[in-house]
């Protein structure tokens, strides 16, 4: 297992653990919820049988009345009593400015209470929706029916777990991402001040292999030796991963070039270091220019022509095809190689870090090709088709600058 699929692994234990809390939570405040609402309708049922008490009774002694009010007021649910046609009888913790008493006319010095139809057709019609009435049978077969809703502890108790978890995710992922940041802010100056100091420690033996060269040109009269030209070629290349690694951390410099003769360029170098039975062909449009970093740039198409050269197992074919999307501006390479293929579910993943079928392989450079094309060269890059045992093709996006035109003879 790659340490890629071992972080990710481990990520997804972790958040089915996060599950985990949150269910158990959901469960326990649910458990809390389900006590609460039958104390409530405990109380709810105390109190209409101590209101029925005290129509039902009216002539006990008044400590009794004390005992039957303080028994009635201790409800702290809004509820409503009503007959069996829906006349409202009594109620409790609704809003008291919806009522009033008359004061005039036949019920004069009665006080009955005159409510606020609209509002407490409203508020019974919630408490009905909410919870099943309570049944209060009274002498002579008549029936109280007994409606109310959950107070506004419980309420409160049925929301509070969703607001907290919904809290503790978003301080979490807040500071998941800053710790994250911080983490990788520091890896990248570790490994820029690494890349740095490379370049510094590979430029002395450059130089020294680039004199050599000149003084065994110079003795054995062969400025024409293509051995010699060759081993040339080498070291100006490691002259080139040299300045790479110097310009990491750094933003790289964009300049308009034709996209053909640079890959061109790279392919005559990169053959001639490959097996003669791989066959390589650069065809397209040649006149089409990008802004590239032309070292950065040469290092994507390393990337892949290695990844392709290591897919075909024998001899095969790597076939480059260069054009330009005129309408929408962008330039596609697409790069096809007659390998072993890429299994369609792998097509994302060969572009993670750590991602390689080589048992010796790294796999960081699919990885940092897509980061160069993307973050440096604001392109894309994917896997365009792939058929295990036939091949793939990569198609790099970029976008296109100014028309390339060749000098005129």
């Amino acid at each position: 297992m790659n340490p890629y699929q071992h972080s990710q692994r481990w990520k997804f234990l972790l958040l089915i653990f996060a599950a985990i809390i949150a269910t158990a939570s959901l469960w326990y405040t649910n458990f809390l919820v389900q006590n609460l609402s039958e104390a409530e309708r405990t109380k709810a049922s105390v109190w209409a049988i101590s209101t029925r008490n005290m129509y039902a009774m009216p002539d006990v002694n008044d400590e009794y009345i004390t005992y039957i009010y303080s028994v009635r007021d201790s409800l702290k649910v809004p509820a409503i009593i009503t007959d069996s046609k829906d006349s409202i009888i009594y109620y409790r913790g609704l809003d008291s400015t919806k009522t009033l008493y008359n004061v005039t006319g036949e019920n004069q010095g009665t006080n009955l209470p005159k409510y606020d139809p609209e509002y407490f057709d409203y508020q019974l019609a919630i408490m009905k929706e909410r919870h099943p009435p309570i049944e209060i049978e009274l002498s002579g077969g008549e029936k109280w029916y007994v409606y109310y809703k959950d107070s506004l502890l419980l309420t409160q108790l049925r929301v509070f777990p969703y607001v907290q978890l919904t809290l503790i995710a978003i301080f979490l992922g807040i500071a998941y991402t800053v710790f994250n940041s911080m983490r990788k802010s520091e890896q990248n100056q570790v490994w820029v001040g690494l890349a740095k100091e490379t370049a510094h420690q590979l430029g002395t033996p450059i130089s020294s292999l680039m004199a050599w060269l000149e003084l065994m040109k110079a003795k054995f009269d062969a400025e024409e030796d293509p051995l010699l030209i060759e081993m040339e070629n080498d070291v100006k290349r490691l002259e080139i991963v040299a300045d790479r690694f110097s310009k990491i951390g750094s933003k790289p410099v964009l300049e308009n070039h034709a996209v053909y003769p640079v890959v061109s360029n790279f392919v005559r170098y990169f053959k001639v270091r490959t097996s003669d039975k791989i066959k390589f062909s650069v065809s397209g449009d040649k006149t089409v220019e990008a802004q590239l970093s032309v070292p950065l740039f040469d290092w994507v198409i390393e990337n892949i022509l290695k990844n392709a050269a290591n897919a075909i197992e024998s001899a095969g074919e790597i076939n480059i095809i260069i054009s330009e999307n005129i309408a929408k501006e962008q330039i596609f390479i697409d790069i096809s190689d007659t390998g072993k293929g890429i299994p369609r579910n792998k097509f994302d993943a060969v572009f993670q870090p750590g991602y390689t079928t080589r048992k010796r392989g790294w796999g960081l450079g699919l990885s940092l090709t897509k980061r160069i094309i993307e973050n440096y060269h604001k392109g894309q890059i994917f896997v365009k088709d792939s058929e295990v045992g036939k091949g793939t093709t990569f198609r790099i996006v970029l976008k296109s600058s100014l028309t390339y035109e060749p000098a005129k003879i």
